[in-house]
């Protein structure tokens, strides 16, 4: 199997380092081993293992190592100028840096590595990822169980759910210490629970803060770490040139659509979200541009789901339904006062077709596209 941009990378490691951040069990680790088949003298180094560490610390490689590896690299005391140095002296050999929310984190503080490195963010499985590697694919399976690997490609979904429970709770009692000291697990168990409850509603930290009987801050502190450790993304409201918009909460989606708790609606919802973020950020990653992907709301209430900009310009609208066939009169609101392209996205839809200037797609369909 191959990640679609196993050959970005690639190339990206003949001129700078690469920096492969992304999810806990997303599948980074496997993907640097599939990178270094391509090298003839790879090397693979885990800062967490007592051996590796020592090679690190001692920069004990062998000179003909042609790939290094380093993973977990951000827990060393000053990393930044120690990959600084290593990647301006050792010029034959080529370096990728994978981890999770403190690379994340740490490489976007300072400018020490400025101009070293390319990013690239591996998020989980698109049906248009799982399609471009002609591996078999079932839509339903797919929207069940979410796009990490291991429960997408588990046996049955007894699996599935299985591997979710442990994952879930590893990121509260495990990661979220690590990242941040919090006191109040069950406050950041609780608040969990409700965002898998409201997706795709506007995010009142108001209201989740009397829910949970914490400050407002506190609430927002603990969504912050919850992006930070890629369980949660936002998705904020586009208002430029927009005409009686104004700015409100973000919504909240989940990277792994399998934790929503919700109709089929919530379920598709939120798949939709993580493949149009999928597909911004590896355009991003990609080309450079500044690609996002946002909702759009008028003061009066008039929303479509998700919009994708590029520089400012919003390229496609996007409204997403279970079973609506019939245009959305908010989508054609929009549609008829700006010139963007509009699309509905329907779960179940028998037949594609055009009303005016809105496309009604069928999601799986449309989703493998992208």
């Amino acid at each position: 199997m191959k990640r679609s941009q196993q050959q970005t990378i690639l190339d990206d490691l003949n001129r700078k380092m690469v920096f492969l951040v992304g999810p806990r069990q997303v599948g980074k680790t496997w993907l640097a081993h599939k990178i270094s088949a391509v090298y003839k003298n790879p090397l693979y180094l885990n800062y967490d293992h007592y051996e590796d560490r020592s090679i690190i610390e001692k920069y004990a490689w062998l000179n003909d190592v042609d790939l290094l590896i380093f993973d977990e690299l951000h827990k060393m005391a000053d990393w930044k100028n120690w990959l600084k140095g290593v990647f301006d002296t050792r010029t034959t050999q080529h370096i990728l840096v994978t981890g999770s929310a403190r690379l994340q984190t740490f490489s976007q503080a300072g400018d020490s590595l400025a101009g070293r490195y390319f990013a690239h963010r591996l998020l989980p499985f698109s049906s248009a990822e799982f399609h471009r590697i002609d591996e078999p694919f079932d839509f339903n399976v797919y929207l069940k169980r979410g796009g990490f690997p291991e429960p997408l490609l588990a046996n049955t979904d007894i699996e599935a759910d299985r591997w979710r429970r442990q994952y879930t709770d590893s990121l509260i009692r495990t990661d979220i210490l690590d990242f941040e000291r919090v006191n109040d697990l069950r406050s950041i168990q609780l608040l969990l629970d409700l965002l898998r409850r409201r997706v795709g509603s506007p995010i009142s930290y108001k209201s989740l803060s009397e829910d949970l009987q914490l400050a407002p801050n506190t609430v927002k502190k603990y969504i912050q770490t919850l992006e930070a450790l890629f369980i949660v993304f936002r998705v904020t409201p586009f208002s430029k040139n927009i005409a009686r918009s104004i700015l409100k909460e973000p919504k909240l989606y989940f990277y792994d659509h399998g934790m929503v708790v919700g109709d089929n609606g919530a379920i598709l919802e939120n798949a939709v979200a993580v493949s149009l973020y999928k597909h911004v950020l590896e355009r991003e990653d990609r080309t450079g541009q500044e690609i996002g992907l946002h909702y759009l709301r008028t003061k009066d209430g008039k929303e479509v789901d998700f919009c994708v900009v590029e520089n400012n310009v919003v390229e496609k609208m996007i409204e997403v339904k279970a079973a609506d066939s019939k245009p959305d009169k908010n989508l054609i609101y929009f549609r008829q006062r700006y010139p963007f392209a509009a699309v509905q996205i329907v779960g179940n839809l028998q037949r594609e077709y055009k009303v005016g200037d809105v496309e009604i797609r069928n999601a799986e369909l449309f989703l493998k596209q992208l």
